[in-house]
């Protein structure tokens, strides 16, 4: 097939330049066309003519963007996802599979997290509109399936980290914040600080493995539901943070903030549904994903996105 691969310059979008497929990946990035404008989506798909999509693009950022640009997440993510769907359903394109976030949970699940639980309840208030708009994307997918009886589907990870990630100290995830505070302490000599007690457990995955589930599914699931394809195990941040600095080998001291926000305890999911239909499949060991990525930030330091040297 000729997959068409939206977000396909992003941290998660370039790791399936590693993956071994005979299918033809095309991954495009904001720079090649802009997905806010449904004239250039038209045009991209007339370019590229894909057998099917994998859409990952997305108006992303952390809990300070997400708070202070709520409507802007809302609204850039709708029209992002409905333009590339859309196009996509009018092209007759048979495969769509869509990626979604695990905030499109409520905001008091029952845990492990599970499927059938996306919907019940608002999500959490400090992205709500970035995760309505995720929630929408499911929705647009389910109502494409029932009309127009194409194959779109939907799929939930959980903390990704890897290559080409943003390390942007404000809108950064938890794992490049980590990596880059680490890694510059080491250069200027002053402690690293980080939020809260490092107590909270979390899940991270790979991104190279999402991208393995990805392909997975684009071949081998048909169902309307989402389907979520996260590594389970967790981690306190603590931990994390401790691999790093034995990574990087830092030996100054570490400051713990207490008196900032740590978010909720734990948030554990389930991936059943996924390792039933894929019961062979392997996750990258934590150790050995942050060796990679820490060895790649390191590499590329300070030309990575998030950084900016005055």
């Amino acid at each position: 097939m000729r997959i068409l691969v939206t977000g396909g310059t992003g941290m998660l979008g370039s790791s399936f330049k590693n993956i071994d497929t005979t299918h033809d990946l095309i991954l495009v990035g904001s720079r090649d066309f802009n997905l806010l404008n449904k004239h250039l989506v038209k045009k991209m798909f007339n370019c590229i003519n894909p057998d099917a999509v994998i859409h990952l693009a997305a108006k992303v950022g952390g809990v300070k963007g997400n708070t202070d640009y709520v409507s802007d997440f809302f609204t850039d993510n709708i029209m992002i996802n409905t333009n590339v769907l859309e196009t996509a359903q009018n092209a007759n394109v048979k495969k769509v599979l869509s990626l979604l976030s695990t905030c499109v949970y409520p905001e008091e699940p029952l845990y492990p997290l599970t499927e059938e639980q996306i919907h019940n309840g608002k999500p959490h208030p400090s992205n709500f509109g970035y995760a309505y708009a995720k929630r929408m994307l499911d929705v647009h997918s389910r109502t494409i399936r029932k009309q127009h009886n194409l194959n779109y589907i939907t799929a939930v990870p959980n903390n990704i980290y890897g290559q080409n990630d943003n390390f942007d100290l404000e809108n950064g995830h938890v794992i490049p914040s980590l990596i880059r505070k680490i890694y510059e302490a080491k250069k200027t000599g002053v402690p690293p600080v980080f939020w809260g007690s490092g107590k909270p457990l979390r899940e991270f995955t790979y991104s190279h493995d999402i991208a393995r589930a990805l392909m997975f599914l684009l071949e081998n699931y048909h169902g309307e539901t989402p389907i979520n394809i996260g590594s389970t195990a967790e981690y306190a941040i603590s931990e994390v943070v401790e691999l790093i600095v034995e990574i990087l080998d830092y030996r100054g001291d570490i400051i713990w903030d207490t008196s900032m926000p740590e978010g909720q305890f734990k948030k554990p999911s389930s991936n059943n549904k996924f390792l039933k239909i894929n019961p062979s499949f392997v996750y990258t060991n934590i150790n050995n994903g942050l060796k990679e990525t820490c060895s790649w930030f390191v590499k590329n330091y300070p030309n990575v996105r998030g950084v900016k040297i005055k």
